[in-house]
């Protein structure tokens, strides 16, 4: 078998009736590159009284990235950062030592039926970077460099591939691109990266002739070139996603929406947020209890 490992995932309800498909991490594959949590959000119809806001919670140790295909989600956070987050945008939060955010309807579709779908993606930061001051950054639709090939188009989202490289931060060397494969078109990329996974969006492709379905991942051995085509028969186009970069320098410990390389650090924030020592948001008055038990140290 070509591929090191397919990942089928799991449904988390994230609350209120927002289900989400979290194929990061897994007992198999812990991590790709920087990449530590990976969770598939719709396409779900959100109604006027679905109750999908996400409140305020805390982060250390990661980056956040949000990235929509359909819908719109307001971000607001504790440096004072407002962002709409639309379509082909990418939205990167750097926790550092501590930052606290929510993620909402946006004022406008308060009374609207609309579809919300998108991938929300963590990098654990470099060792050197864990407790360094939290930041910010939105990079609009418009900025994120595409190639066209034959039935393909790609977008680089971080990092870089066919001689395009996006302008969103990175911490570490990585990879995330958004693939777009016509009925009948195929790809190959033989660029240099340590390790690499493919996500099947919406349609069953064939990674390095593995058949992978849509929802599943596929961890692929990255000594050979990477190949991937639409499935045979395909009559419809197929999104994929592919992430990955240079491995962790270590394991990290993951609890809750904290991740470090101590364990101690993450009972601390556990602490720290119980105590609401970590930041407040302004306007905002809820916040997200901490789950039980609590992180062990």
């Amino acid at each position: 078998m070509s591929l090191l490992h397919l990942l089928k995932g799991h449904s988390k309800d994230l609350g209120g009736g927002m289900l989400v498909k979290r194929m990061l991490p897994a007992a198999a594959q812990r991590s790709v590159g920087p990449f530590v949590f990976f969770d598939h959000f719709g396409p779900a119809t959100v109604h006027p009284q679905d109750k999908h806001d996400v409140r305020p919670h805390p982060h250390i140790g990661l980056a956040t990235v949000t990235y929509l295909f359909e819908g719109a989600i307001l971000h607001r956070d504790s440096l004072g950062y407002e962002q709409l987050i639309e379509p082909g945008a990418i939205n990167l939060m750097s926790a550092g030592k501590g930052i606290v955010h929510s993620e909402r309807r946006p004022a406008h579709l308060r009374d609207e039926t609309y579809v919300n779908h998108g991938l929300q993606l963590w990098l654990a930061l470099p060792l050197e970077l864990e407790e360094s001051e939290p930041s910010f950054h939105h990079t609009p639709a418009s900025a994120i460099p595409e190639w066209r090939g034959d039935g393909v188009m790609l977008r680089v989202l971080m990092g870089q591939a066919m001689g395009l490289a996006s302008s969103v931060k990175t911490f570490s060397p990585t990879l995330y691109l958004d693939l777009a494969l016509e009925a009948g078109a195929s790809w190959t990329w033989s660029e240099p990266v340590q390790e690499l996974a493919v996500y099947a969006l919406d349609a069953a492709v064939l990674v390095q002739g593995e058949r992978v379905e849509p929802g599943q991942m596929a961890v692929v051995d990255t000594r050979q070139p990477l190949h991937i085509e639409s499935a045979p028969q395909a009559i419809q186009a197929a999104r994929l996603v592919l992430i990955g970069g240079q491995a962790l320098e270590m394991p990290r410990q993951m609890w809750w929406n904290f991740v470090s390389s101590r364990k101690k650090r993450i009972v601390q924030a556990a602490q720290d947020w119980q105590a609401q020592r970590m930041g407040q948001i302004a306007g905002e008055s809820e916040w997200i209890e901490l789950p039980e038990p609590g992180p062990k140290a």
